[in-house]
């Protein structure tokens, strides 16, 4: 939660929601909203969805007076689900919370056709807490994984032009920030013209920015360019969250996803020749449909097989309208155990990690809090005034992040 004196906003999923909240703030503040809680919800696990749910209703109970509106992935998919509750206001499309216009009608629920938008957000902003600026490259998705109900909340893929992508990290540059990062949603489907080409002209056409960042890739996507970037340009950091979700063969085919086993492994075998500092993050899933003990081990060793530091674990839970709900399901506790074991695995990764950057030197953009992030992401305890870059010695580390002293 980022409360204002009087326009509070609720942000719940992903980074490309978060830089959303702060445009869906602006927005309202256009149509002359000046006492209100927005809710920008997710749907990509079940449990995000009671979360909102949760959080709309203790809003409403705290201050009974405030109107709610409610937006987001969420409300885009179950738009009547949310009107019918008694403490939402208004709710509206993931389109429509991004328009000023949306805000201003009196109509209580806005949630327009989102396979029909044909263009993305061009927004760049600061998300309050965060040193790093973030650029909108791309919404959307064109596949579709049997177990993701996002496409349905985000529409199909499409990218902003590449000469107003620039113009937005050149107008953060400006504004102070040192750091920027690309978002999206499947950010490797970028094809105005690809993903690699516009890293390399941000970094050619900005010299002043002093780092790029992207957010979370699917790595059977990435194209040359993007492979030459990561390679050749020092400016762009040495962190790629790749969306793997499975270890096992069977499992990703009934995922439909789009690699086997055995890419995940050669893209990052490849990209660490490449550029031996570079460090992967993954997102994974839990207790999928038909999952055996076999299948959960093969995701288990694929963070050892693919160099992983930083895990993300979601336990698999059913998505209203999608091919994997109506597959044989994994119970319950089967599923949260196959999530501990990854989480367990995943904190030792990360251990080691840590323990491996003890001794290194590395710059790092503080932010706020005491704390900053090596060019591989970890964070690091340091006394620096925050937004400023500063070469630090790593002296050790607490389990949860690196302990820096200035150099």
């Amino acid at each position: 939660m980022r409360p204002t004196s009087k326009l509070n906003v609720i942000t719940f999923g992903c980074r490309l929601n978060a830089l959303e909240s702060e445009t869906m703030r602006r927005r309202a503040a256009e149509a002359g909203i000046a006492d209100a809680v927005l809710v920008n919800t997710c749907a990509v696990t079940a449990e995000a969805v009671r979360q909102a749910r949760q959080a709309i209703r203790h809003a409403k109970r705290e201050q009974p007076h405030r109107p709610v509106i409610v937006a987001g992935c969420a409300a885009q998919i179950d738009p009547d689900g949310f009107a019918a509750m008694p403490e939402v206001d208004r709710v509206l499309g993931n389109a429509e919370k991004l328009d000023a216009v949306a805000y201003a009608s009196d109509q209580r629920v806005r949630v327009g056709d989102i396979m029909a938008v044909r263009t993305a957000s061009t927004a760049a902003t600061t998300i309050p807490g965060h040193t790093r600026g973030f650029v909108e490259i791309q919404n959307g998705c064109d596949h579709r994984c049997t177990f993701c109900v996002i496409p349905l909340g985000r529409g199909n893929s499409r990218s902003v032009p590449m000469a107003t992508v620039i113009g937005n990290v050149r107008a953060l540059v400006e504004a102070g920030h040192g750091e920027v990062v690309l978002t999206g949603v499947d950010i490797t489907s970028y094809d105005a013209p690809n993903l690699g080409t516009l890293v390399r002209a941000i970094l050619r056409d900005v010299p002043e920015l002093r780092r790029l960042r992207l957010s979370s890739i699917d790595s059977i996507e990435a194209d040359r360019d993007l492979i030459i970037a990561i390679a050749e340009e020092e400016r762009l950091m040495p962190y790629l969250h790749l969306s793997l979700q499975h270890g096992d063969d069977l499992i990703l085919k009934r995922m439909k996803r789009r690699h086997a086993r055995a890419d995940a492994v050669r893209f990052t075998d490849a990209v660490r020749r490449l550029r031996p500092d570079i460090v992967f993050g993954a997102d994974l899933i839990a207790g999928f449909p038909t999952e055996t003990d076999a299948m959960a081990a093969q995701s288990l060793a694929l963070v050892d097989d693919c160099g992983l530091t930083t895990l993300h674990v979601f336990p698999y839970s059913p998505r209203p309208h999608t091919p994997a709900a109506r597959m044989p399901q994994v119970d319950g506790a089967t599923i949260h155990a196959r999530a501990a074991a990854l989480r367990t695995k995943g904190a030792r990764a990360f251990a080691a990690h840590l323990a491996a950057e003890q001794g290194t030197t590395r710059r790092l953009l503080v932010e706020n809090g005491g704390v900053g992030r090596t060019p591989q992401f970890t964070p690091a305890r340091i006394d620096a005034t925050p937004g400023t870059f500063v070469d630090a010695r790593i002296v050790g580390h607490n389990g949860r992040g690196l302990i820096a002293e200035a150099a």
